[in-house]
């Protein structure tokens, strides 16, 4: 195909895809913002004063990246599962792999979508988390734009993936209630991990997410548990992996042929 076509190829999965969420922001934006208000207001307001001050910022500033992070993260990924596996259960799917698009195309014009959702909703976050707390001064605008683009771009992966492996629409529930809640919990965004006893510490470790949320944290408040370069370092690499992995499976038509 000439660049032109692939162009707009690529632009008409995105059309699709941003056509496909803003039709229905009632169900898609809107719930995040309410969620993460009820957020802010138990675990700042309420909790917040009790627990007092943590990385020599206020309990509810340290915790707002980990919330509009935690947003980023779970809209990114809804989006992508959700959509890939209605086109799969409509076989509508079927027609953009018989067109000459390559599945390199097909792919980024899907996490395309969901990146886009995981911004708009982090945008919005963000907004509501100034009518709690002051987050005027970011301290490195270059990794805050790069690590929520980088996340945006690995939970469409996983999202993807997920979409398609998954066989009913029970499927797509699985993998954010039993994994994904957890990690996010476990991932540091409600607290610094040097709380925790040492052996958990290294735990928390293996835990890929908390490298996500500690260098967003980083960009906008300057303090992280964890080293910024093993935290760009784990993201990308996923990234790749997961990349990689999706194209196989797009390859062999997995979940898609019969």
């Amino acid at each position: 195909m000439t660049t032109k076509k692939l162009l707009t190829a690529y632009k008409t999965i995105v059309s699709k895809e941003l056509t496909r969420f803003l039709r229905i922001w009632v169900q898609t934006l809107l719930p995040p913002a309410v969620s993460m208000t009820l957020y802010f207001i138990i675990f700042g307001n309420l909790i917040g004063p009790r627990i007092g001050t943590m990385g020599g910022f206020t309990y509810m500033q340290f915790i707002a990246p980990g919330i509009i992070m935690m947003s980023i993260i779970n809209n990114s990924y809804s989006n992508v599962v959700s959509s890939f596996f209605g086109a799969r259960f409509q076989r509508h799917v079927e027609e953009m792999l018989i067109a000459p698009v390559p599945n390199w195309m097909i792919l980024a014009g899907y996490i395309s979508g969901g990146v886009a959702r995981g911004l708009i909703v982090g945008l919005i976050v963000t907004v509501v988390a100034l009518f709690f707390t002051e987050l005027r001064i970011i301290h490195n605008p270059f990794i805050v734009c790069s690590v929520v683009i980088l996340t945006s771009v690995l939970f469409s992966l996983a999202g993807f993936i997920n979409a398609i492996f998954a066989k009913n629409f029970d499927d797509i529930s699985i993998i954010p209630t039993f994994v994904l809640t957890p990690l996010i919990y476990l991932g540091g965004v409600f607290y610094s991990i040097e709380l925790l006893p040492e052996i958990w510490q290294s735990i928390s470790l293996a835990n890929p997410i908390l490298y996500m949320v500690n260098a967003f944290r980083y960009g906008i408040l300057g303090v992280s548990d964890i080293d910024i370069h093993i935290a760009f370092t784990i993201i990308l690499l996923f990234i790749v992996i997961m990349s990689g992995f999706s194209l196989y499976l797009l390859h062999r038509g997995t979940g898609i042929k019969t």
